[in-house]
């Protein structure tokens, strides 16, 4: 792309530091660094068409291979474009396609790539620049053993992605427990009942505590459960449920409340958490 918009070769190495930092800075800060490189604003404004373009991996290289495309005619070019398309077409096999960006303004600082480069974005909330990149180096394993070996790799940003960690952990409430549900039997003559209902949760290796307390501390358990210790169900056991054969299903972080058939509660709950590990 560089030898197309009249780059010397001696300014190539310069110019891809200048035009990797894209990411974090305009075009038209990028064009005056360039030019401040000894470019002529002539292959300045030609590099510019040029890295402004990204979009959907196959429609943009259908853009590149036309007849009129600057890269056409050009030896360097046309390799490049018959790896990307062949490179797509795999990925697209791979079902993957659809996860990528083909970014013409993309440009790694090390000069040892001999191919495709890439990087990975994190597309959660928090902003973040690329967390890993790579590309192919055909001829690195070579300069250090002798032998020729075609190589793709990649490295990771582990301080990035840290920092991501640790401003997503900021964002969301953090359990301080592993237990999913909390069996509440209302009353001190409901022991054989909570601890039957817990049982029956452990053994669908379901996290469980089981407590029995006075009707007027019920408020305050669910206060604990839901704040202190973001327990996300809470199953309420009185004794006149019990006598209809029902017991309550609390959703605490929807503050959801229900009667759940006694018999059907631990297939039930088993579910719900089934479902609610899917959704997030």
């Amino acid at each position: 792309m560089l030898e197309i918009c009249g780059v010397p070769a001696e300014k190539f190495r310069t110019i891809c530091s200048s035009i990797d930092k894209l990411d974090k800075l305009p075009w038209e800060d990028v064009k005056k660094e360039v030019q401040d490189k000894g470019l002529s604003e002539e292959a300045a404004d030609k590099i510019g068409t040029l890295v402004v373009k990204r979009g959907k991996p196959l429609e943009l290289l259908e853009e590149l291979m036309r007849d009129d495309s600057p890269f056409r005619g050009n030896a360097a070019s046309e390799q490049a474009l018959s790896e990307m398309k062949q490179l797509f077409s795999y990925m697209e096999v791979g079902k993957c396609l659809d996860r990528y960006v083909f970014d013409l303004s993309l440009a790694r600082g090390l000069d040892y790539y001999t191919g495709v480069i890439f990087e990975a974005v994190f597309t959660g909330t928090v902003k973040m620049g690329s967390i890993a990149a790579g590309g192919r180096y055909d001829d690195l394993v070579g300069m250090f053993s002798g032998l020729q070996v075609p190589a793709v790799g990649m490295s990771l940003g582990i301080e990035r992605v840290f920092a991501i960690m640790e401003e997503q952990s900021s964002q969301v409430a953090v359990r301080k427990t592993q237990t999913d549900v909390l069996v509440l039997g209302i009353g001190k003559s409901l022991w054989n009942v909570v601890i039957a209902i817990a049982n029956e949760l452990w053994e669908l290796e379901i996290g469980t505590e089981f407590k029995c307390v006075a009707p007027g501390k019920i408020k305050k358990n669910l206060s604990d459960a839901s704040d202190k210790d973001c327990i996300p169900w809470v199953v309420l056991v009185g004794q006149d449920e019990l006598d209809q054969g029902v017991v309550k299903l609390r959703n605490m972080s929807e503050k959801i409340e229900e009667e759940i058939s006694r018999d059907g509660l631990a297939a039930i709950i088993q579910t719900r958490i089934a479902s609610a590990a899917c959704a997030t």
